[in-house]
């Protein structure tokens, strides 16, 4: 059994993206693997949110991950800064951390291009805090997207210096979590390659979206004039449709307007009404369980509670065992 890390920043609500993306998969992951999966409200904090936002986003957050299954008896859910020794460790680790290799990360150099008048050392040390997360666990895998493999490179890179500075084989090096076949790519109703909220909320489709929204989502997605000949390529546009069709339909539906799209005789006003009927019908379970979630405060309260003993009693252990290897001792 592996120990696996994996956090989702506060964003305030999950879309399909994040499901499948990664939500689905950590559900599987639970039932085999020694699983922690965290609220990384430390990370948003870069971005300065105003405190009722964060616990308002926070809270969300917890509330769609247990409606999408994860199980607290079965994995470790918790809020990041429910574990102080986190804290700790990011400075720790920061000691070791040189200025030129952090400059270098690719995400940095991305955030200081878009928000130039927020350059503040949160996001300069980005990657000793990510690396903090994952090794307080001594994790042996992290599921990462493309944009977070150089931050593992890094945690390894961190987990590898620390071993080498102490003389000790102490943190293991963690290696990405490969999702394989597992992993399905929900794209933007805007013609993106990617549903994301960041540009555009419409975009995106959210667990908890009423079926009025959904539905209205849906028929705005970009659509073209529709096919000039017979079994023609179809625009990434078009492609973002049939993808969507494609995860959220029955394969009958989907095989209907892919054929009516090669014989050029689709109608996407007609295809779009479907598929927002389609998602609102898989998205259903998700409002239902978010809905009695929201209800039972004193039940979210408890997984909270629980996640925080646990994530604790792990980190904990790594940080007193760190502490004396670095040479700290009491009087």
């Amino acid at each position: 059994m592996s120990i696996v890390v994996s956090g989702i920043r506060p964003t305030g609500k999950l879309h399909l993206g994040n499901y499948f993306g990664a939500i689905r998969n950590f559900v599987r992951m639970q039932e085999k693997d020694n699983c922690y999966f965290f609220i990384a409200d430390y990370h948003s904090l870069t971005t300065h949110p105003a405190p009722e936002d964060l616990h308002g986003s926070v809270k969300n957050v917890m509330i769609e991950f247990l409606s999408c299954g994860l199980d607290p008896e079965k994995a470790t859910l918790y809020v990041q800064s429910d574990v102080p020794e986190t804290a700790e460790l990011y400075l720790l680790l920061n000691m070791n951390a040189y200025v030129g290799e952090l400059e270098r990360c690719t995400s940095f150099k991305e955030k200081i291009r878009y928000q130039p008048d927020n350059v503040n050392a949160g996001l300069l040390t980005y990657p000793t805090l990510m690396a903090a997360d994952i090794i307080i666990h001594k994790a042996h895998k992290v599921p990462v997207g493309k944009d977070q493999e150089q931050h593992l490179e890094m945690t390894r890179t961190f987990a590898n210096r620390f071993n080498r500075l102490y003389k000790v084989d102490y943190f293991p090096e963690p290696v990405a979590y490969n999702f394989g076949d597992n992993l399905v790519k929900i794209p933007s109703l805007d013609g993106g390659l990617k549903m994301s909220k960041s540009e555009n909320e419409n975009s995106a489709i959210f667990l908890n979206d009423p079926p009025e929204v959904i539905r209205k989502k849906v028929m705005r997605a970009v659509t073209d004039e529709g096919p000039k000949q017979v079994n023609q390529e179809k625009p990434q546009a078009i492609e973002n449709i049939f993808a969507l069709m494609k995860a959220m339909s029955e394969p009958s539906v989907y095989d209907f307007f892919n054929d009516q799209y090669n014989s050029m005789t689709i109608r996407y006003g007609d295809m779009k009404k479907q598929l927002g009927e389609d998602v609102v019908r898989f998205t259903e379970p998700f409002r239902e369980k978010i809905r009695q979630l929201y209800a039972d405060e004193q039940y979210v309260a408890k997984v909270v509670k629980l996640g925080a003993e646990k994530a604790h009693a792990s980190a904990s252990k790594t940080i007193r065992e760190v502490r004396e290897i670095i040479g700290f001792k009491t009087f």
